[in-house]
Formats: structure tokens, C-alpha cells, sequence
């Protein structure tokens, strides 16, 4: 007699896997919490007021369940963006959006390319769903946007998978670039075109795309310039027949009331997310510093973190990785060489940038004598 759950046989061929082990975590572990918490692209600087505001407002009203449309908020990012709100779809996080999407078009088999080293969450995804994933390797620190195409092209990939600016390196491609990408994109192919971190980018980055073209779907969040990781907000902007599709299969109570009161409060607070860009343009400046200081070099970056290049290989980097933890540090780092030579600093309060000035010319010293 067989007991216990019958997993599928994808489901039982996989390996437990967690895309990135919270701090929280590594804190239980370590007994103690970090001082500065600069390794998972959170906007240390918070959420607006306005959105603060209205989701303690919400949190009266929790015992309803959630506008299972995310009508309003549709409704405000339509207007902004000059779509209709039949172009876009709210969801839980971009996360949550890389999941129903893959689930939409990925089969057992089926070919995706990314880039090596890219998101890790898209890759959890993709294997989750059975999906082949095809790998190109980043071109001078950036993702390559070409090989992505050949690489799509050879294979019949279903997705093609490209962040602008990319993370984790923080570079990023102009409009130009990626409007190639769009109009070279093969037949029976879908570029996913992930923005999560356009707010911090240099004006004009994010490419004008016809919001009807079906070859490309935008995703976009909450998370990082409006300061609302933990809400779990994102939405995608495409196509609206690929946008009716995703009621095939997503969860249509998993926004929460809270978390879309306070994503439409923060669309509307342009003045908070232009002190917040002010903030992390400073604060990239400062980890700019503190690597120069150090001897180290920090690549351009359009996000809200900096790669600084430690100057040896991906050992080292990780060496350097437990030392800062070891002084209460939290930071990561690329998965895949040669970028794995790389630490990856948030851009931090200036009390915390203190606290990682102090701390890295002591985690380099330690790291070069281990």
C-alpha cells in the first residue's frame, strides 16, 4: 500500500530548491541579525506615506476578500502607462507572474532561453513546469541581447527571458537595443521583458513598445522603487489576449486588499518616488567610494545596487561574502562566473554604508589570508 502523497513524476524528479535563502534565515542561523541589510534589492528608504497611510486605512477592512480584478489599480496604471486596463494584469510580485506565464506556455520540454547567471526565480520556474532551459553566457557584464535571439532562434524557445537593467549586475541596454530585440524576436516566440528595476535607470531607457505587439510582454513592480517588497505587487503589461489568458490559470484571490490599496496610493505619490531615486543615485555613489577606497572596482549600474568586482575569481568573492557576514554584512553575489568575481551591495541607508565602509577592508584582509 502505497502512503502519502502520489507526486507526479516531474514533481518527483526535482530537487528541493530555494532560489535565495532569506536573511531571516541566515540570521536564525548566525543567532544574531545583521547591522546592514544590503543583499536583496529592498528599498531600505520605505514606501510613501500616502501608501502607509492607506494600507493602515485597509487593514480595517481585511475581513473582505480582495477585488479579485485589482479593478482601481488596473484601472490607475492603465492611465499611466496610456493602455487600457485590458493591457495589463496585477499579480503577485513579478515572481508570481514569471509563474503563471511560464505555467501559460511552458510544456514538459520545451526550450526557454535566459542568460546564464540571470534571475534565478524565472530558471525555478521554468524547471518547475518541466521547460528546457537554454543558456547564453553575458557579454561584457551585460546580458547579449543577441545570442538571446540566435539562441531562441536555433531552438524554438517558447520565452526568451532578458531584464533591463539586469540584475545582478546592474547593467543595462537603451531603448534602441531592445526595440531590435522585439522586432527580431522569432516566430512562436515571446520576449519577456522584465523592468523591475526601470525607475532607477536613466531617463529613456524603457523603449515606447506598441502595447497590442503580441511578440512581447512587460513585467514591472512595487517592489523596489516604490519600497513595497513585502506587499507582493507587480503587473505585466502586454498583448490583450495574452493578458485575458493569464484567468486561465492564476489565483484570483491572491492579491491582497492591503497590499493593492497601497500600490494605488503609491502610483500616485510621484514626488515620494522621485526622492527615493534621489536616494539611491546617492547611495550608489557612496558604494562607488567605498569600493574605489578599497582598490576595488564598482560596475555602472542603473539599479538599486552596485556590483563591485573584487578583483580575483568567484572563490575569493565568496570569501568575502562570509567575512562581511561575519561582521554582521548581509550581501550576495552572481551564481555564475565570470560575474561571480562580483559582490552585489544594496544601496543602503547612509548608516548602513557606515556600517559596510567599516566592515570591508576587514573582509578583504581576511578573505586575502584565508
Amino acid at each position: 500500500m502505497t502512503r502519502g502523497p502520489r507526486y507526479t513524476p516531474l514533481a518527483d524528479s526535482l530537487p528541493a530548491t530555494v532560489p535565495f535563502v532569506g536573511p531571516e534565515a541566515q540570521e536564525r542561523a548566525r543567532g544574531r541579525a545583521f547591522r546592514a541589510r544590503l543583499g536583496a534589492n529592498e528599498n531600505v528608504f520605505g514606501p510613501s506615506k500616502r501608501a502607509i497611510a492607506a494600507m493602515e486605512r485597509a487593514a480595517a477592512e481585511t475581513w473582505m476578500y480582495a477585488d479579485p480584478e485589482s479593478h482601481e489599480l488596473r484601472g490607475a496604471l492603465a492611465a499611466k502607462l496610456g493602455v487600457t486596463p485590458a493591457h495589463v494584469m496585477v499579480g503577485e510580485g513579478i515572481d508570481g507572474l514569471l509563474g503563471y506565464l511560464v505555467r501559460l506556455v511552458v510544456g514538459p520540454g520545451d526550450p526557454v532561453v535566459t542568460s546564464a547567471g540571470a534571475y534565478p526565480t524565472f530558471n525555478y520556474h521554468v524547471v518547475g513546469f518541466g521547460g528546457r532551459l537554454e543558456t547564453v553566457p553575458y557579454r561584457d557584464d551585460h546580458e547579449d541581447p543577441e545570442a538571446l535571439i540566435a539562441r531562441a532562434g536555433a531552438t524554438g524557445a517558447k520565452l526568451v527571458y532578458i531584464a533591463n537593467p539586469d540584475n545582478p549586475m546592474g547593467s543595462w541596454h537603451g531603448p534602441e537595443t531592445i526595440l531590435e530585440m522585439v522586432e527580431a524576436v522569432p516566430e512562436g516566440s515571446l520576449l519577456v521583458l522584465d523592468e523591475a528595476y526601470i525607475e532607477f535607470a536613466p531617463r529613456g531607457t524603457a523603449p515606447v513598445i506598441d502595447p497590442d505587439d503580441p511578440r512581447v510582454i512587460r513585467l514591472r513592480t512595487f517592489s523596489k522603487a516604490y519600497g513595497m517588497a513585502g506587499a507582493r505587487v507587480a503587473y505585466a503589461v502586454g498583448a490583450p489576449e495574452l493578458i485575458a489568458a493569464f484567468d486561465k490559470v492564476r489565483n484570483h484571490f491572491g492579491m491582497g486588499r492591503i497590499a493593492q490599496a497601497g500600490a494605488l496610493a503609491a502610483l500616485a505619490d510621484e514626488g515620494h518616488l522621485a526622492e527615493v531615486s534621489a536616494a539611491v543615485s546617492v547611495a550608489r555613489g557612496r558604494i562607488d567610494e567605498i569600493a574605489a577606497a578599497n582598490g576595488l572596482v564598482a560596475l555602472p549600474s542603473a539599479a538599486n545596487f552596485v556590483a563591485i568586482d573584487c578583483g580575483r575569481d568567484g572563490a575569493f568573492a565568496g570569501r568575502v561574502l562570509e567575512e562581511l557576514a561575519r561582521r554582521d554584512v548581509f550581501v550576495r553575489k552572481p551564481f555564475v562566473a565570470p560575474q561571480d568575481r562580483c559582490i552585489r551591495v544594496s544601496a543602503g541607508t547612509p548608516a548602513m554604508l557606515d556600517v559596510f565602509e567599516r566592515a570591508l577592508p576587514e573582509a578583504l584582509a581576511a578573505a586575502r589570508s584565508g
